[in-house]
């Protein structure tokens, strides 16, 4: 009998005989282990359960709650979607079925157009594939004849799939009772681990991304291991479409979308309330960390894209055009635009650091079937700085920036995590300055205590990032802040500064923003707060209501005494009755309501009403007014 040692994620080795599956390794573990098990990893790959344990290896048997650990399951998931659309709509091609966030989804060629009672009707089918058990078994077959055997099966699109693999690959398919996909893996064992599955919506999704290609039906669902944890993501979902930014935003008016401007949003005299209180805000935190204001174009030459390198890596997400016969671009990013700024004037070591806030206007053409509301727009302001540093400064203002991005988050009441991304495929630069900003970045986050996850691969093809992953009052997370450390592009545009030995040296750059765009900041706050804004970035903080006409003009000076203020106010002067305004008022999510009638117009007071507590009682004007400019000013 031949053994092996297997290292597990503890630090702990155990024997186990070669050839066990990881699953009844996890049993030999404990029963309970191998009950909540998913999946695996080996030597940090991810496998299935029945994979065999053939040599010395560092294994980590996953859970559902596990990172990594929910992708077993909904990847089973969508092929028992699939086998359930295959078996009430026999002619159905399938196209791809992978896992994604908080659940999975398949693509149908379908030439029945599924609706959402015949959702109902697939979940019951997938609920009794669940009950059979079925195991999942994988076999592989070679190229020529994996090509013949989908052939014969009628599935065009997996013919295409096999075709663009590479020749070395594996091809490999799975096996569920009577249905079979192409498929990589890795699975649960059996279609009976998937405990608690809920389909959920339909959507266009054209074949490939590429809206050249068919559109295909593209059915959402989700799954978990218990029941109870589907109904809280179901409760969930629900919060969530009662605060769709794009729901609330038509109805407190703050912005819309028009047809004539896809993906072009349109400010409304409130939603400009609101973007005017984050600039303001951006604009007084930036002055007290020593950022200096710029401007730059919106439309620079095409030469200045592909000295950046961006012409090389993003030209698809950019709009062109054509001024004296010169070729220029719509900017997609304010990064050249702030190295021209510094490349200005010649500049001293002793000018370090130097940093430029830039809330810039840009472009990147995004699919039509990409957008969404302003969380996935065609224009948006950045809030961009751009930090040009001595190689000495680097983990001070990699601080300094973390700090600042806790500071702004913390203004709003949210919670965040942290990824670090190192250097993908596609990059640009040599091996020494990539190691030296990734360990710049690692560097900063150790000094500062703070604990993040790493992606490989995944930076900017010119430097690595922290990004910050917002986390809303619905545990929904949303990617908004990031820092890039840039070695690059100082190269690209031969950056220069005299160091304190009178040689020319190159500075190293700092990309970063916090809201990440305007927009979808404004769109996530939305969401978040529910439309009740606090006091400070509420549109309009007070409503003024006063009970009959007699009233309107106390209630008018009032509005002047509280605007002389600073405090953004309206007088309600329709000829309605008082309950009603206050239900208006309430719906417009209005902070405070002042009610205005006799006795407060004879005792100098008002009858505050609050949109969270409900009625505060008689208040004097004056000490209403110092309340609400003190909650104003402390962000509350």
């Amino acid at each position: 009998m031949s053994m092996v040692n297997v290292k597990l994620k503890d630090g702990s080795v155990q024997q186990v005989e070669k050839g066990t599956t990881i699953l009844d390794f996890a049993k030999q573990i404990s029963e309970g282990l191998a009950r909540m098990a998913t999946g695996a990893e080996i030597n940090g790959e991810s496998v299935g359960l029945m994979t065999s344990i053939d040599e010395e290896c560092d294994l980590n048997i996953l859970r559902f709650e596990d990172d990594n650990g929910k992708e077993f399951l909904r990847h089973t998931s969508s092929h028992i979607l699939a086998q359930a659309v295959k078996r009430l709509y026999p002619d159905t091609k399938l196209a791809i079925g992978p896992a994604v966030e908080n659940g999975f989804y398949y693509d149908f060629d379908s030439n029945h157009t599924f609706t959402p009672e015949d959702l109902e009707k697939i979940g019951k089918e997938m609920k009794k594939i669940v009950k059979e058990d079925l195991k999942l078994e994988k076999f592989v077959l070679p190229r020529d004849e994996a090509i013949e055997y989908v052939k014969k099966q009628g599935e065009d699109y997996k013919v295409e799939l096999i075709e663009d693999l590479p020749e070395d690959a594996e091809i490999s398919f799975y096996k569920q009772g009577d249905f079979v996909d192409l498929c990589a893996g890795p699975h649960v064992p059996s279609t009976g681990k998937v405990k608690a599955i809920k389909l959920l919506s339909i959507a266009g999704a054209y074949w490939r991304g590429n809206e050249k290609n068919k559109m295909l039906q593209r059915i959402y669902g989700t799954s978990f291991t218990k029941k109870s944890d589907l109904k809280e993501h179901i409760n969930r979902l629900e919060e969530a479409k009662k605060r769709d930014h794009r729901k609330l935003g038509k109805e407190l008016d703050l912005f819309s979308l028009r047809e004539e401007g896809p993906g072009f949003p349109f400010f409304h005299p409130k939603g400009m309330v609101v973007r005017n209180v984050l600039e303001n805000f951006w604009r007084e935190e930036h002055v007290k960390r020593g950022y200096d204001e710029i401007k730059t174009p919106i439309i620079l030459n095409e030469r200045l894209w592909k000295q950046s390198g961006h012409w090389d890596h993003y030209k698809d997400n950019m709009y062109f055009t054509r001024i004296d016969d010169m070729d220029y671009a719509v900017k997609p990013m304010n990064c050249p635009g702030s190295i021209l700024m510094y490349d200005r004037n010649k500049h001293s070591y002793r000018d370090f650091p130097i940093r430029m806030g830039e809330l810039g206007l840009v472009h990147r053409h995004e699919l039509s079937g990409a957008l969404h509301g302003l969380m996935r727009v065609r224009n948006f302001t950045q809030d961009d700085a751009h930090i040009f540093m001595l190689p000495e400064q680097i983990k001070d203002e990699i601080i300094g920036v973390i700090d600042f991005v806790d500071h702004v988050y913390s203004t709003f009441g949210f919670k965040y995590h942290i990824e670090l991304s190192t250097r993908p495929e596609d990059s640009m630069g040599s091996d020494e300055d990539w190691d030296l900003a990734i360990n710049a970045l690692k560097d900063a986050l150790e000094e500062k205590g703070l604990d993040y996850k790493v992606n490989e691969g995944d930076g900017a093809f010119y430097g690595p990032k922290i990004d910050f992953h917002l986390e809303d009052c619905i545990g929904r997370t949303w990617q908004c802040g990031t820092i890039q450390l840039d070695f690059q592009m100082p190269q690209r545009f031969d950056l220069t500064y005299i160091g304190s030995d009178n040689e020319e040296h190159r500075p190293i750059m700092i990309h970063r923003v916090i809201f990440g765009s305007i927009e979808r900041f404004i769109g996530i706050l939305i969401e978040h707060y529910a439309g009740k804004f606090p006091a400070w970035l509420s549109p309009v903080q007070v409503q003024i209501l006063p009970i009959v006409d007699k009233h309107f003009e106390y209630a008018k000076k009032l509005k002047e005494q509280m605007q002389s203020k600073g405090i953004r106010v309206e007088v309600d002067t329709r000829n309605e009755k008082i309950g009603y305004k206050i239900r208006e008022a309430q719906l417009s999510k209005v902070p405070y309501m002042l009610v205005i009638g006799d006795k407060e117009i004879e005792s100098e007071e008002v009858a505050v009403r609050s949109r969270d507590k409900g009625e505060l009682g008689t208040v004097a004007v004056q000490s209403f007014i110092e309340d609400l400019v003190k909650e104003i000013e402390e962000k509350k």
